[in-house]
């Protein structure tokens, strides 16, 4: 029921009450008449104004439903005049997840689908957003035309910052206008419409003028060890899209398996795997959506299924004990089948990130590296000089392999425990950090990479780890977790790092690892990550205190969403 409905239904037996003093009252149908004006004739003006429920008077706090001018003529009938005007309370904000920053509150009767409405765009460049709304809205599309009353238009600003993804919602005189500086921003602005019609029939009249506190927002799937079919990663996809991610990650090679088809080593790819033509549809609809894809073929370790199809590159300690999913990065033929995969990838995903993994190389989970590998030691002695070390070597490797992704002009990341302290050599400063554990060997606290300068994506294992099977004392997350004391400064632990870090936070990532991959199906890994998707979404877009209980925000998730 509308708040105005409520409003009516609630004064209805409040009964009729006595007109003022000095105005004459009309009890059937409530009207109250103000004082009359004579007109020539006999005739008299009178000011009329329509309680809900046939009250005479005005119920404190209370908008009328009508006001309209009434002439009383010579007899004493009242004559309406032929054209009422409707006042309405104002506008609530929406609900809609995330919730929008700002909302301007206006009197009107907000919008919602009607027959002939249409969505029409100002630029052709909108033709996608256009052409999805309107079938989304059950509404008909028809491009670059003026707008008429009921319809949806969609307009780029050509102002504002590059990148920015801020967009204008604007429900007035029975229309509605989306405007931003940029198509993603558009597109946001489409998703609260759907999410306003959805969860309540109607957009409120007013303005909202909402934008995302951090500019990566996303979703990381692990596909290596547990096999995810293209069709539950496009209903992902749609998903994030409706809730304003902006970033897919895929970890498509680990030691369980390689799960994307290759031309350049087909002998590392898994009997179930994706094709090109099935990730090139991925990407087209994550691009439809405004979702950059961010792949990862981690190393050093984690290669398992390459050096299964390429032993050779296996690492061996000094008893000739094989170190499980880790190269040899003493060996050049190493980084050639790396740097072999990494160019092949770049060519299928465009987009402008790469993870490069870089953590948990087992080389370096041991007490005394130098000792136990003592090939890799004369390898980071030869390229680095006497006093370098295993760390050393690593870190080169890491500089190398991001140089490999600039010629493809990416922006990449790694994990944290891939970046050490000290050391005859430093990780590149433009690595962005995954800071994701505290746990490693030689642990480094969030305050010691942002303090250097860098910047941090915030994937903290305690709040956005999804790990099946809940193996190594990993617990399922919670949405209400998420959403009750997790913020993007709150980087390893519980406890948030200083505010005047938060620009270096670039934002966050929920993590879904597949390490016991039969522990769930498809459809519980949906399932289980439907509501802490929805709190991280929430915070990212605006890390304040939510304005919502958490009842309360997962009542408007089943409704909305």
């Amino acid at each position: 029921m509308a708040d105005a409905d409520r409003g009516r239904e609630r004064l209805v037996n409040r009964g009729r009450r006595r007109a003022p003093r000095g105005k004459t009252a009309i009890t059937s149908k409530g009207l109250l008449l103000g004082t009359g004006v004579a007109l020539a004739g006999g005739a008299v003006a009178v000011a009329v104004t329509v309680w809900p429920g046939g009250d005479t008077r005005a119920p404190s706090g209370s908008q009328p439903s009508e006001s309209r001018s009434y002439v009383r003529d010579s007899a004493g009938s009242p004559s309406p005049s032929p054209s009422p005007s409707r006042t309405y309370p104002l506008s609530r904000k929406p609900q809609t997840i995330p919730a929008v920053r700002q909302h301007e509150a206006a009197r009107g009767p907000g919008w919602k689908p009607s027959d002939g409405a249409r969505v029409v765009v100002g630029n052709k460049a909108l033709a996608d957003e256009g052409r999805l709304t309107a079938e989304e809205l059950g509404l008909a599309y028809a491009g670059e035309v003026a707008p008429r009353d009921g319809d949806v238009e969609l307009a780029l600003t050509g102002s504002g910052r590059s990148g920015s993804e801020a967009y204008t919602l604007t429900v007035k005189d029975g229309r509605v206008r989306i405007a931003a500086p940029t198509e993603a921003g558009v597109f946001y602005g489409t998703r609260t419409l759907k999410q306003e019609v959805r969860g309540g029939g109607t957009a409120p009249e007013g303005v909202v003028r909402d934008e995302p506190a951090k500019p990566q927002r996303g979703f990381m799937l692990d596909i290596a060890r547990k096999h995810f079919t293209a069709g539950w990663i496009e209903d992902r996809i749609r998903e994030l899209g409706d809730l304003k991610y902006n970033q897919l990650g895929l970890h498509f090679s680990d030691d369980q398996g390689f799960r994307i088809e290759s031309t350049s080593h087909p002998e590392v790819v898994s009997q179930q795997h994706l094709t090109k033509a099935q990730v090139k549809d991925i990407l087209a609809l994550a691009e439809s959506r405004h979702i950059e894809v961010v792949p990862e073929i981690d190393s050093p370790g984690h290669l398992g299924a390459v050096i299964a199809g390429n032993p050779g590159l296996q690492l061996v300690n000094a008893q000739g004990v094989a170190a499980r999913g880790a190269v040899d990065i003493s060996k050049p033929q190493a980084a050639e089948v790396v740097d072999d995969l990494l160019n092949e990838y770049a060519e299928l995903f465009d987009g402008r990130y790469w993870h490069l993994g870089a953590d948990e190389y087992r080389a370096l989970m041991v007490s005394n590296p130098e000792a136990s590998y003592p090939q890799l030691a004369a390898a980071a002695r030869q390229k680095y000089g006497a006093g370098a070390t295993v760390e050393d070597l690593a870190t080169g490797w890491l500089n190398d392999r991001a140089a490999v992704m600039r010629g493809h002009d990416r922006t990449v990341r790694a994990w944290n425990d891939g970046f050490f302290r000290g050391g005859s050599v430093q990780a590149d400063k433009a690595i962005q950090v995954a800071y994701w554990t505290g746990k490693e060997i030689g642990a480094r606290p969030p305050v010691e990479y942002l303090s250097a300068g860098r910047q941090v994506v915030n994937y903290n294992d305690e709040f956005l780890y999804y790990v099946l099977g809940e193996p190594n004392q990993f617990f399922y997350p919670t949405g209400q977790r998420i959403y009750e004391s997790w913020t993007p400064r709150v980087l390893r632990g519980t406890t948030a790092v200083s505010a005047s870090y938060d620009d270096q936070i670039l934002g966050g990532v929920f993590a879904v690892w597949c390490d016991l991959a039969d522990r769930q199906t498809e459809a519980q890994v949906a399932a289980g990550v439907r509501m802490p998707l929805r709190a991280l979404s929430q915070k990212l877009w605006d890390p304040a205190k939510p304005g919502m209980s958490w009842a309360e925000f997962r009542e408007l998730a089943g409704r909305v969403s």
